[in-house]
């Protein structure tokens, strides 16, 4: 049957991707007001797409952004199968640095030589959701699913999935299943595809400083006032060591060593530290003193600002303290790291840190743990032969960098692990102008999941 399946994705490429443009049109940008009509209309538009195909489709309110839940009839004696996946997408600013418009898909060369369709939302995560979408196409049209399934499209992934876990709490019978399945990660190569098996967690502050009661002049008060702008500079500079270290007290006591096993493995990795650098247009990395690049990358946690906000940002000059700062903060921890904890120290530090005739506040946009699974079950043996159907090749085993807070939330409220089986390149650039699905990674990753839910309806 699988052959079968197959034969009718590659038959339907070029009206797969087309479809996918018509998705990736819709501006569904969770972080705006302004686009949460674009956020429902995809929302709407996906499970009428669901539905259309066979499957029981529904747009489920939340206290945000809706989400789509959609399932097959559940049959006895065989698994069930929960997909996750996320539809809402990034801003698309700067829009000057894009090449083309961001929300109208366009197939062109990236800067390999490849084809690749580009728009915002294309790997993150609408391509890749697409994939599954025309896999259970295929296999609707074949006769129906081999497992159950129950398919999640969740449209605030981008925002830190505020409503989700009150929803997979309040509708844990709907989706009871015996996997998560996500394809939100990626290939650690082309060439090479991976399966992931360890997430970073998140703990993403932001930072408020309040100095004069107003705007001061700073001719007129230069000098005999604190500047909050200054300060945050200086708070800032603080967290980290000349080594690279995170510079708040408890940060590390939870962190563990990678293993042997992990390190062989990740040395066997096909990975040149030069050209990661080059394509950066960087000459040197930085980091943590001691570590591997990919150490950094996956099994060390972090501490980056990632936005700073004071004073005047016009043009020309305007010779101004401004009354308040502020900056945006996040941390990457690893596994048995405490978000709580971690969020609580780093408050506790800048606090501690801040001068007494300056006001410090804080504010939280996601507290999420780090996601870790074992690589040695029955069904990674299967998702791995999947990918070998879709890539030809067999998969290499490694951590991400980034965070998926629903893989731990599956785990807390329904009890299962998550399959974490991605079709993205490194160079794809997410959140970034120019983000991109490569087309040969589209087919593939849909041949891919074609495959996976054949596999695992052989679990047990």
């Amino acid at each position: 049957m699988l052959a079968k399946v197959l034969q009718s994705i590659d038959a339907r490429r070029e009206r797969a991707l087309g479809e996918l443009a018509e998705l990736l049109a819709i501006p569904s940008v969770s972080t705006s007001p302004a686009h949460a009509d674009d956020v429902r209309q995809c929302a709407v538009h996906l499970a009428g797409v669901l539905g259309a195909i066979g499957l029981s489709a529904s747009v489920r309110e939340t206290a945000g952004h809706p989400i789509v839940l959609a399932s097959t009839s559940r049959r006895e004696n065989r698994p069930t199968i929960l997909f996750y996946a996320h539809y809402d997408v990034q801003p698309p600013d700067p829009l000057e640095l894009w090449r083309t418009p961001p929300f109208e898909a366009t197939v062109a060369k990236d800067e390999n030589g490849f084809d690749a369709i580009f728009a915002r939302g294309a790997i993150d995560d609408k391509g890749q959701l697409w994939c599954h979408v025309e896999a259970i196409r295929a296999w609707q049209d074949a006769g129906g699913m081999p497992v159950n399934l129950v398919v999640v499209l969740e449209g605030e992934e981008e925002i830190g999935s505020p409503s989700l876990e009150v929803f997979v709490r309040e509708n844990r019978d709907s989706l009871r299943a015996d996997l998560c399945v996500i394809s939100d990660t990626g290939l650690f190569a082309r060439g090479v595809p991976a399966i992931t098996y360890s997430l970073r967690g998140l703990v993403y502050e932001e930072v408020f400083l309040t100095g004069p009661s107003h705007d001061l002049h700073s001719g007129g008060y230069g000098g005999a006032v604190p500047n909050p702008a200054n300060v945050l500079c200086e708070l800032l500079a603080t967290l980290h060591d000349a080594d690279g270290r995170v510079n708040i007290p408890g940060f590390y006591d939870e962190v563990t060593a990678l293993t042997a096993d992990e390190k062989v493995m990740w040395a066997k990795l096909p990975f040149d530290e030069r050209h990661f650098f080059d394509e950066l247009k960087l000459s040197s990395g930085f980091g943590e003193k001691g570590f591997t690049t990919l150490e950094r990358l996956w099994a060390r946690p972090t501490c980056d600002i990632n936005g700073i906000t004071a004073g005047y940002q016009g043009h020309g000059a305007k010779t101004v303290i401004g009354a308040k700062a502020s900056a945006k903060v996040s941390m990457r921890l690893v596994p048995n790291q405490d978000p709580m904890k971690i969020q609580r120290a780093f408050r506790a530090a800048l606090a501690e840190r801040c001068p007494r005739n300056v006001k410090i506040e804080f504010a939280n946009h996601g507290l999420s743990p780090a996601a870790i699974v074992p690589i040695d079950t029955p069904a990674t043996k299967l998702a791995g032969e999947a990918l070998k159907v879709g890539f030809g090749k067999e998969p290499a085993f490694i951590r991400s960098g980034g965070s998926i807070p629903v893989v731990g939330l599956m785990k807390k409220e329904l009890g299962i692990d998550t399959l974490l089986v991605g079709f993205g390149l490194p160079d794809d650039r997410v959140h970034s102008p120019n983000e991109k699905m490569d087309l040969e990674c589209f087919y593939a990753g849909t041949r891919t999941a074609a495959a996976l839910y054949e596999k695992l309806a052989l679990l047990k």
